[in-house]
């Protein structure tokens, strides 16, 4: 049986993406390290938590003594990366953490991943690994800095990421290029664009909105809202990783995007007429600092490998809005809404 380690998997993405692999394949056990911060939940993986096929750990992915007693407890043979933190008004108070843990965690990753599935680990020089090995990088489309009015972004455009959330990302993903190009070792990173769907913590846009105005509270949009995203459904997300495990080449990227693109005040009016609740609700307040204006990724190289998105936009607002209306929770508790991955 193979062995995955997957990082934050009891995050949002990360506990869809558990979700998925046992449901569809038979021959994998995964193990889930988490650290639980703020936006990972054991409640997100569901009826997965349970399954025989699945084991949590509770712990920091920048721990090298327990990522590397994982790798030989379970002798892992793929790492699925996750684990980040990801919302950029938090980067901007304390990029420290954000270094440390997106940048300095995913190193620490890479370099039990290489001693452990090397053939001949005391050779410096050798490339050789085992069979079958892979380290995917979960990256963003924010590590590209923001896009003009039209084009889109390739896997070949340049990074030039605008704040410290999105260059702690460019860094672990220039990190993870430098582990294939100097040691060889069998990564593939993907970026994808922004996400939305079920169990996503509320700080983000889509969950932040919806419940703020299921509590008739004033919807915070930064600025003139016009800043445009493009939207990918979890589960489409999570069906693309699974086709770039299958069939990615090492050392590639591969960009994630439905080609889904709206402003975000567009997006915000959209849930109020989904709800039924006025436009009278939005508050438009400050941007906020190096706040990108546009992004829109090209996943043609993407598309290549056989996949395509599956959950049109309308029909996923729709589920996700119902989930969170069995699901309430107040949004006046969490500081204004990020659209970042």
């Amino acid at each position: 049986m193979k062995t995955w380690l997957v990082t934050g998997g009891a995050g949002f993405i990360g506990s869809h993406f558990i979700r998925h692999v046992l449901a569809r394949e038979a021959d994998i056990r995964l193990v889930n390290l988490d650290a639980l911060t703020y936006a990972g939940d054991p409640d997100n993986l569901g009826s997965a938590a349970g399954d025989p096929r699945h084991t949590f750990v509770k712990g920091d992915i920048r721990d090298r003594d327990l990522v590397d007693s994982l790798f030989s407890r379970y002798a892992v043979d793929t790492v699925v990366h996750f684990a980040a933190e990801s919302h950029v008004d938090r980067s901007i108070a304390e990029p420290e953490l954000f270094l440390s843990v997106n940048v300095l965690g995913t190193q620490t990753l890479l370099e039990a991943a290489k001693r452990h599935w090397k053939t001949k680990p005391e050779d410096p020089r050798s490339r050789d690994y085992r069979p079958g090995v892979r380290f995917l990088q979960i990256s963003t489309d924010e590590v590209y800095g923001a896009l003009g009015e039209t084009g889109r972004f390739t896997e070949s455009s340049p990074l030039r990421p605008g704040n410290p959330y999105s260059a702690s990302k460019a860094g672990a993903d220039l990190m993870a290029l430098a582990y294939f190009r100097t040691y060889g070792l069998p990564v593939i990173i993907t970026r994808s664009c922004n996400n939305f769907g079920p169990c996503q913590f509320p700080e983000k846009l889509i969950p932040r909105m919806v419940r703020r105005a299921l509590a008739d509270e004033p919807l915070p949009v930064y600025g003139d809202g016009m800043q445009v995203r493009d939207w990918l459904h979890v589960s489409d997300h999570c069906a693309a990783l699974s086709a770039v495990l299958e069939k990615g080449v090492p050392g590639e990227v591969y960009n994630i995007s439905a080609g889904c693109e709206m402003t975000n005040i567009g997006l915000v009016k959209r849930i109020l007429a989904e709800l039924g609740k006025p436009e009278s609700l939005i508050a438009h307040v400050p941007d906020r600092p190096g706040h990108d204006r546009r992004y829109a990724l090209d996943s043609g190289k993407l598309a290549s490998l056989g996949w395509k998105p599956a959950c049109p936009f309308e029909k996923g607002l729709r589920e996700t809005i119902r989930w969170y209306r069995e699901h309430p929770v107040r949004g006046s508790a969490f500081p204004p809404a990020d659209e970042s991955l």
